[in-house]
């Protein structure tokens, strides 16, 4: 039996599927006075030309301001409206103006492709750059191209042909392509200017659905006996369809409708493959395999209007990937299109996507937007993915289940995570169980979380790292607070410093080092000798409940272990004026032991205060009047040592005088 086999891609692409309809829809919808126009043949298709012809539909070919097509009044009298379609090949710039100038009805369907080409040459060509047009000249669509450039352009169709164009030296040169050229001359004669200059930018404007027409047409028409090409004979994709299918396949034959066909040259040929030109309709391209095959015209138009129909915005689809580019994936989904999956649709974390899929890998994907604006089918991975996702993260919220991730992004409120392509954000509140001044120290930062809430309707769920925190620093308090005791000596990190003291991590709990157990002798500011972040070792001096009370005066640096020694009554010191009351100054005589000089034994002769004599941190000497060491008082004189030396004075006279007798 004979198998045939039939091109996915066959037959009208989507900007000449958009133009045909466009017509007939102005067809349907002009009454008497209407009069519809195409600016041209719609499309190389001599059957639906002639369809359009007898359902009055006016061709012109070239349009000069000085002729009367467009007549306001009737040969009755009557006004005429006249709307004129632009066919998906497109026209230059000049020729809009005309028809504005003409005060007709425009309705442009040129090919979103071929308005892309448009826009590229208008906007480089003001620029001052050399244009090159990799296309046939005589072919429409080229000639549209040119009209849209501000300079001259250059229209090449081979590299023969661009030999022979004069030196660009030292130029900047643009390269397009026209939309159905064939793919393998255009890279050949880009490598031609591409190695003959340096300043070359190459736009690669061929139709992702032309070139993998033709790629198909190749790869199926080495795997046959005999190939079908059906399309017009004016077709520029079509003979391009055809010379590569006869490259590989000698026994190619070029139709145009089924009376073309001459079905005793395929007796022998048990693989029979068909493509078609983009301006080929649906249902020439049916006849022809009906008559091939077995499998009848309504079965195949109920397989592709069933195909189609799948392809819908929110439809999930599984297809194969054509193309890749860093920021682009190109994906065939057996549609009339092919589907696109931009870099933003792809992950939610930026990714040169070449290196993470591959031609021909197959992909699962969600269908956004039928048309994204150029003829391409819009898809999402990453919303397929996050679906999926979404199953995972309602049990994970369920079962209190602590995942992990890494934060994405750092926003005013707090911080965004993505969990397989889910975003999760964890309010500042909740980002830890103190107050978090700088959130930026997070970013890229593995944290862990359980959620809290789940509500993938409002795209609402919320992480919560807070309650991790506060659950592990109550576990490590119970064992903490198991261990230690009274006396105990610990290690801990300064956690915060304040006026009063500083707050140590223990591992676990907090404990306090007041200001007045910092030191055996007199602190004023606790940042003057602690800072966040130093390690210290402390004892522990009380526990009370969960509040634990720390001190840095362990007894062996006790200064008042060795004082009554040092400071015995009539024992001569030295010290600094610490502080002044109105009974005395305190002198410091070492950290952690002060002496009092009462008033009253700074002179012999009468002080109103200490500061009509001493400043603070006035080094001066005394001697030690008194010690009691279970108080921790020691009394002070200068008037001791003054009346000392007087009566030392007085002796050394005596003595002198009776020496002298």
């Amino acid at each position: 039996m004979r198998k045939v086999i039939l091109a996915k891609t066959a037959g009208f692409c989507f900007g000449v599927k958009r133009a045909v309809e466009t017509v007939y829809e102005q067809v349907n919808h002009a009454d008497k006075h209407t009069r519809v126009y195409t600016y041209g043949p719609i499309i190389h298709n001599e059957e639906v030309i002639m369809d359009l012809k007898n359902k009055g539909v006016y061709l012109i070919d070239d349009y000069r301001p000085d002729e009367t097509t467009f007549a306001p009044v009737s040969d009755t009298g009557e006004t005429l409206k006249h709307h004129v379609v632009i066919r998906s090949h497109g026209v230059g710039k000049t020729v809009y103006q005309r028809l504005v100038d003409a005060a007709v009805n425009v309705i442009d369907a040129t090919c979103p492709f071929v308005k892309k080409i448009h826009k590229i040459v208008e906007e480089e060509s003001k620029a001052g750059k050399t244009i090159i047009i990799i296309g046939n000249p005589s072919h429409p669509e080229v000639q549209g191209i040119v009209g849209w450039c501000m300079n001259e352009p250059i229209v090449v169709d081979s590299v023969s042909a661009a030999q022979q164009i004069k030196d660009l030296s030292g130029k900047e040169i643009v390269i397009v392509s026209q939309t159905t050229f064939n793919s393998i001359k255009f890279q050949q004669i880009v490598e031609f200017y591409v190695k003959k200059y340096y300043n070359v930018c190459v736009y690669n404007t061929i139709c992702n659905a032309t070139g993998e027409r033709q790629a198909e047409a190749r790869e199926l028409a080495a795997s046959v006996d005999a190939m079908i090409v059906i399309g017009g004979k004016h077709s520029s994709n079509t003979q391009k369809l055809y010379e590569i299918s006869s490259e590989v396949c000698k026994n190619t034959h070029y139709i145009q409708t089924l009376v073309d066909l001459d079905l005793t040259v395929f007796e022998s040929a048990l693989r029979v493959g068909i493509t078609a030109g983009a301006s080929t309709p649906n249902y020439i391209i049916k006849e022809v395999q009906n008559s091939m095959a077995e499998l009848s015209f309504e079965e195949l138009l109920k397989q592709s209007e069933e195909n189609e129909s799948k392809i819908k915005p929110g439809s999930v689809v599984t297809g194969k990937i054509i193309g890749v580019k860093p920021d682009e994936i190109i994906v065939d989904i057996q549609y009339k299109a092919d589907g696109i999956i931009t870099r933003n649709e792809y992950s939610n974390t930026p990714v040169d996507l070449t290196t993470v899929v591959n031609i021909g890998d197959p992909i699962t994907v969600k269908v956004i937007k039928t048309n994204d604006g150029e003829g391409q089918v819009l898809l999402s991975y990453k919303r397929v993915a996050a679906e999926k996702s979404y199953a995972m993260l309602e049990e994970a919220f369920e079962n209190e289940t602590i995942l992990k991730a890494k934060v994405s992004q750092v926003l005013e409120g707090g911080l965004s995570v993505t969990v397989e392509e889910c975003k999760v954000f964890i309010p500042a509140s909740l980002v830890s169980d103190t107050y978090e001044k700088n959130l930026d120290k997070f970013m890229d930062q593995e944290i862990e979380f359980v959620l809290t809430e789940f509500n993938p309707k409002k795209r609402r769920i919320i992480g919560n790292r807070k309650k991790l925190i506060v659950a592990k620093k109550a576990e490590q308090a119970k064992e903490l607070f198991e261990k230690i005791a009274v006396g105990d000596v610990v290690e801990g990190v300064v956690k915060n410093v304040t006026s009063f003291g500083a707050f140590i991590d223990l591992g676990g709990a907090d404990g306090l080092l007041h200001i007045s157990e910092m030191s055996w002798g007199r602190i004023d500011d606790p940042k003057s000798i602690l800072k966040v972040g130093d390690t210290v070792k402390t004892f522990i001096k009380e526990i009370n409940g969960d509040k634990i009370a720390l001190s840095l005066k362990f007894d062996e640096n006790n200064p008042w272990t060795l004082a009554e020694k040092k400071y015995a009554i009539g024992t001569e010191v030295t010290g600094k004026v610490a502080r002044m009351t109105a009974f005395g100054a305190f002198v410091e005589l070492e950290p952690g032991v002060d002496a009092l000089l009462h008033v009253s034994q700074i002179s012999n002769a009468h002080v109103e205060k200490p500061e009509d004599v001493f400043k603070i941190g006035q080094e001066i000497t005394a001697v030690v009047v008194d010690f009691k060491q279970e108080e921790k008082k020691i009394s002070l004189s200068i008037k001791a040592m003054l009346k000392d030396e007087e009566q030392t004075k007085e002796v050394a006279e005596e003595t002198g005088d009776a020496a002298e007798e």
